[in-house]
């Protein structure tokens, strides 16, 4: 009886494996992870939020609209559960896609309002801040395209015949990705080069 059981679990790896099992899972795994990088870089940046909009604040007071704005896009952000499941919801990654977005939007008047104020494109604070925001939304741009082609590759391979079969059986479905439109947005990040070397980064 034993033998016989064995030999029945031996027959069914040997077929899921055939079919395309093994396969979704790797995929799966590489999308989570590749999620994870995206998230990783997003919270990066909205924990510089808070320090570049009070510094903005001491050199701009008055720039009252602006300032609540950024403020309000990464409260925004912040209420969003991005779990794991957020990439079997369309819904859900519509929304934490557009959460982001406004955030970028938002940065980018944010620099916009610098630009009339010499005195704190000059301040070291501000200037370090900034290079550390330059550097981690070309992270976020290459922790996006990572995720993209993971999820390509992925909704592909359970696409597929036969592993289509598996997928159905296992309920996996395709999962969301950046949308075109936002594509064209992201590949021009928040200018924040004023034209001087940054100052270096506190140790």
């Amino acid at each position: 009886m034993r033998k016989l059981w064995t030999a029945f679990l031996i027959l069914v790896a040997t077929t899921l494996s055939g079919c395309g099992y093994n396969d979704i899972q790797r995929s799966d795994e590489q999308v989570k992870s590749a999620w994870s990088e995206v998230l990783n870089q997003y919270q990066r940046r909205a924990d510089l939020i808070p320090n570049l909009v009070n510094t903005v604040k001491g050199f701009a007071a008055q720039e009252q609209q602006v300032l609540i704005q950024v403020t309000e896009a990464r409260s925004r952000v912040g209420s969003i559960q991005a779990t794991p499941e957020l990439l079997n919801d369309p819904a859900a990654f519509r929304r934490f896609q557009e959460a982001q977005g406004q955030m970028s939007s938002a940065l980018s008047r944010l620099l916009v309002v610098a630009e009339n104020y010499p005195q704190l494109k000059s301040d070291a604070n501000f200037r370090d801040l900034q290079a550390q925001l330059e550097g981690t939304e070309n992270r976020i741009t290459v922790a996006r395209n990572r995720y993209i082609k993971s999820v390509q590759e992925y909704n592909v391979l359970i696409r597929q015949f036969p592993v289509n079969l598996t997928a159905m059986m296992f309920s996996y479905q395709t999962k969301p990705n950046f949308a075109v439109e936002d594509e064209k947005a992201i590949a021009k990040p928040p200018t924040v080069d004023f034209g001087k070397p940054a100052a270096p980064a506190k140790q």
